[in-house]
């Protein structure tokens, strides 16, 4: 392990709070946080940050600091910023805490999901036993909670959380703080496995008896990765403090500034803040820029080494299959995030997940609360010509993010990747046979992978192709970048090419020194009597568009440009560069 100057050991995964002290590992200290929190008066917050931004330690450290379950327990908090002030010394230990968490509630049915989710409620009441022991709560208040203790029910559950901050009221004379971690993990899985009305019709139930018809408690803290929307499951919660990435409160609470980065850098003798800031910095809350994820540095200090630690750390499904599936705007919205360049896009901070399907600014909204999209700058709804939503200005986050994106893209084609790397050597040679051959061994297998767009086959060739092509140029630009410039539907002559494709140092030996236009046309039969008649109806448009005209002015002659028409008809693809017999 890692150890610092300070013989503080770096550890990776450690999300209790009492151990990370106690274990003198490496700890940036957030405890000011509690500061912040506690003077806000807030009845109920609910704090969204992208995951490993360090939610769940932050919860475990304010059930340490409030809960009556450490009192007397200065150690935890003596040397850090808490401790400087005598109010907050005399708060510790002081409150009944209800802590618990939903990170694990990843079921594939909603009866799953509720059953999940009751046995959390079980474990709160068996961590509060002494209440059996009490003088204060009555007799069938006990048997209730031995009730409880052994399985809660569906209809137990909505109001379990009520019952119990009203009996630790009555027991302790105090109201309880509730702490509630990752709140919209169950949310997310009822979204991917299709049961979301299902389960947010018991959520909301469980959500409005906690928090807003509940007297018993003090104030509540909830933190996620995403802030779904009021409609969906607080339609009755006004007492509810909302803080996103683009708040500016807790700015510096989640994740790590460049300040405290570069500090743990020197303490763990480590150099290289350039590449670390290249990789890891760009994260930006509210008005705080230079915000790094812990879950990288922390990596970074124990390994020494540059990679891909948070992109690593969830298969990102949700994300890739939004995008896979998304319309075309939606994938040549993304291909621009790939080459680097910014979008500005209609973003709405509360998530609606039953729209992601059909609003592509749901898509860029999850994407910026997830922390792939950080914001550049941005217009509020007032002042975006009345769109209903604030123009954001936004970009991939960071280099870590960006290979994590060509990574998710590069494993769309997996189940096809050696017929896939065929086409494009094929490609490449000119090799229009081969082509045709492979594309076609592609074409059957992933086309509907990248579609969602309808059923029966008129709906299939109206939007199929379409979205494969748009995903087609996603790959060949992340699997061919590192020597070819990949761009499409760029302004060209007198119209958009769909694929343009050239090496970027033209005076290497290695590979094709040819440039390559595409054209994608699906069949329409009234005008096109067969595929091969659609291949040169595509070879035509580019001619009679010039779409050679930008690599020309690049300098590439006539002789070092090849030009390829794509004909699709359903799952049936004919390839043909206009020279006899190939089409």
């Amino acid at each position: 392990m890692a150890k610092s100057k300070m013989g503080r050991t770096v550890a990776i995964g450690i999300q209790n709070f009492e151990e990370m002290i106690t274990e003198a590992r490496f700890y940036v200290d957030k405890t000011d946080f509690i500061r912040q929190w506690w003077e806000s008066g807030d009845k109920v917050t609910l704090i969204a940050r992208p995951r490993r931004f360090g939610k769940t330690l932050n919860i475990s450290m304010l059930e340490a600091f409030f809960s009556n379950r450490y009192e007397k327990r200065s150690d935890l908090f003596e040397g850090l910023k808490i401790w400087q002030e005598k109010e907050y010394r005399d708060l510790q230990g002081s409150y009944p805490v209800i802590s618990l968490s939903f990170a694990d509630v990843k079921e594939v049915t909603c009866v799953e999901t509720i059953a999940s989710i009751c046995d959390i409620l079980k474990e709160q009441y068996q961590r509060h036993s002494e209440l059996l022991d009490s003088e204060k709560l009555l007799a069938e208040e006990k048997e209730y909670i031995k009730r409880m203790m052994s399985g809660v029910s569906v209809e137990d559950a909505k109001r379990a959380i009520y019952y119990l901050a009203s009996y630790l009221y009555k027991h302790y004379g105090k109201k309880a703080i509730i702490l509630l971690d990752e709140y919209d993990t169950p949310m997310q899985e009822a979204y991917v496995h299709g049961y979301w009305n299902e389960f947010t019709a018991f959520i909301r139930s469980l959500f409005n008896s906690t928090f807003k018809t509940n007297p018993h408690y003090e104030r509540a803290v909830m933190t996620g990765i995403t802030r779904v929307s009021k409609e969906s499951i607080f339609s009755d919660l006004n007492n509810l403090a909302v803080v996103t990435t683009t708040s500016s409160r807790y700015a510096t609470a989640f994740g790590f500034t460049e300040k405290e980065v570069f500090a743990a850098m020197d303490e763990m003798g480590l150099t290289d803040k350039d590449g670390v800031k290249y990789w890891y910095d760009g994260f930006v809350f509210g008005e705080e820029k230079d915000i790094y994820n812990p879950w990288s540095i922390i990596n970074y200090l124990k390994e020494g080494k540059l990679s891909t630690y948070w992109a690593n750390t969830s298969s990102n499904s949700l994300v890739g299959k939004l995008i896979r599936e998304g319309d075309v705007d939606c994938k040549k919205t993304f291909e621009k995030l790939l080459h680097g360049e910014i979008i500005e896009v209609p973003v709405d901070e509360q998530i609606v997940y039953n729209n992601l399907d059909t609003n592509e600014s749901a898509i860029w909204s999850l994407l910026l609360a997830t922390g792939y999209l950080k914001v550049l700058s941005y217009q509020a709804e007032e002042e975006s010509a009345g769109s209903g939503y604030a123009l954001y200005q936004l970009a991939l986050t960071n280099e870590e993010v960006r290979k994590m994106f060509f990574r998710m893209v590069s494993d769309w084609f997996g189940s096809v990747r050696s017929s896939y790397n065929d086409f494009i050597k094929a490609l490449l040679l000119g090799d229009v046979d081969m082509m045709n051959e492979y594309m076609e061994r592609i074409s059957l297998q992933v086309f509907s992978s990248f579609d969602t767009g309808g059923t029966g086959e008129k709906a299939f060739r109206k939007s199929e192709p379409e979205r494969f092509y748009h995903g087609f140029v996603l790959g060949l630009m992340v699997d061919m970048s590192d020597r070819y410039e990949v761009k499409s539907n760029r302004e060209s002559g007198f119209g958009r090419y769909d694929i343009m494709i050239y090496p970027k140092d033209r005076s290497s030996a290695q590979g094709s020194q040819d440039a390559i236009i595409i054209e994608f046309k699906v069949r329409r039969e009234k005008r096109e009597a067969n595929l091969a008649a659609t291949v040169q109806a595509a070879l035509k448009q580019i001619e009679d568009k010039n779409y050679g005209a930008e690599l020309i002015s690049l300098g590439f002659t006539e002789a070092h440009i090849r030009k390829y028409g794509f004909a699709f008809e359903g799952k049936k693809v004919l390839i043909g560069d206009g020279t006899e017999g190939d089409a």
